[in-house]
C-alpha cells in the first residue's frame, strides 16, 4: 500500500528537526590547488577566445543577461541552439586581436560536475557525429587541466577548451557549501558522506519531499539518520564485520554498514530517484539559509 505524502509528513513532523548543526564544519574553505592552478591558466587563455560558455543559468538570469540556454546533455536537448547563439555573438562584437582569425574558439567554464565536459561531448555528436573527447564522471575532478582546443562544428570551424570546475576560494557560508557538496561539486570525502546524507535527510523532511521512505520501503518518514542508514543499509543488505574486543577475548560482530547506505542515499538524490528536489527552496521563496 502506498502512503499519501500527507500521513508520511504527519507521522514524522513532530520530531523533525527546525535546524541542522553547522559549527566546526569547514567545507566553505575547500579549494584544492589544482583548482587554483586552473583558474589561473584559465585567466591566461581568455586571449586566446572568442567567447565563454558559463554553466549557472540562474546567476545569469538574475544579472539580466539574454544569452541563455537551457540544456540536457544526456539528451542533447537543445544543444543545438548554442553554435548559432555563438556564432551571432561573436560576429557582433568585436574581436580585438583575433579578428584575423577565421575559426572561433570558445570556453567552456563552471563549477565542478556541472557538465561542462558532457556538453562538449554532446556538441561534437550533434554537429560531427564524432564520439567523446573529453572524460565525464559523476564526481568533481575529473577535468584537472586546461585541455587543447577540441573540434565540435564544421561550419563554422569552432573549437571549445574543456577547463577544471572552479569554485570560489572561499565560500560564503557553510550550508552552501554543504548544497554544492551535495550536488557533487565537492568530493564527498572531504565532507563526510554521513554528514551529507544527514544533511540531505534534513533538507527532504523540511520541505515535506518523503520519496526516499516510498524508494526504501521504510514505512514512514524519519529525521534520525542513524536509524534511516541503518533501516536503508538492512534493506540493500550492506553489513559489516566489526572486532569487539571482551573480557574473554576479540568477537566479531555483524552490524549494518552505515558507510555504504550513506553513499547510496546520495547516490539515489542525485540520480533522481527521491524525485525532484530544489535545495535552494528556502532563498526562493524569500527566507534566507541559516548561517552557523
Amino acid at each position: 500500500m502506498r502512503l499519501s505524502p500527507r500521513t508520511l509528513c504527519a507521522a514524522g513532523r513532530a520530531a523533525w528537526r527546525e535546524s541542522f548543526p553547522l559549527e566546526g564544519r569547514d567545507v566553505a574553505r575547500w579549494f584544492p590547488g589544482h583548482m587554483a592552478k586552473g583558474l589561473k591558466k584559465m585567466q591566461s587563455s581568455l586571449r586566446l577566445v572568442d567567447c565563454t560558455i558559463e554553466k549557472i543559468i540562474q546567476h545569469l538570469e538574475r544579472e539580466g543577461l539574454k544569452h541563455v540556454v537551457f540544456t540536457n546533455c544526456v539528451k542533447d536537448e537543445n544543444v543545438k541552439q548554442i553554435i548559432p547563439m555563438v556564432t551571432e555573438l561573436v560576429g557582433s562584437s568585436h574581436r580585438y586581436h583575433r579578428g584575423e582569425h577565421v575559426e572561433y574558439c570558445i570556453m567552456v567554464i563552471g563549477v565542478p560536475n556541472v557538465g561542462k565536459s558532457s556538453l562538449i561531448n554532446s556538441l561534437r555528436r550533434q554537429h560531427l557525429r564524432k564520439g567523446k573527447a573529453t572524460r565525464v564522471g559523476g564526481e568533481p575532478g575529473i577535468t584537472r587541466a586546461v585541455m587543447s582546443r577540441i573540434q565540435v562544428c564544421e561550419r563554422p570551424l569552432m573549437f571549445l577548451l574543456d577547463t577544471p570546475g572552479v569554485l570560489a576560494p572561499r565560500i560564503p557560508s557553510v550550508e552552501t557549501g554543504l548544497k554544492l557538496a551535495l550536488c557533487g561539486t565537492v568530493l564527498d570525502h572531504l565532507v563526510g558522506e554521513e554528514t551529507l546524507a544527514d544533511y540531505l535527510l534534513y533538507t527532504l523532511n523540511r520541505h515535506q519531499l518523503l520519496g526516499y521512505v516510498q524508494h526504501y520501503g521504510l514505512g514512514e518518514a524519519c529525521d534520525d539518520i542513524a536509524s534511516v542508514l541503518k533501516r536503508v543499509a538492512v534493506k540493500l543488505r550492506k553489513t559489516q564485520k566489526v572486532k569487539v574486543l571482551t573480557g574473554t577475548g576479540d568477537v566479531n560482530i555483524i552490524q549494518p554498514d552505515y558507510p555504504a547506505a550513506a553513499r547510496d542515499f546520495l547516490r539515489a538524490f542525485r540520480s533522481g530517484l527521491l524525485g525532484p528536489v530544489m535545495l535552494d527552496r528556502d532563498l526562493l521563496q524569500g527566507r534566507p539559509a541559516e548561517e552557523p
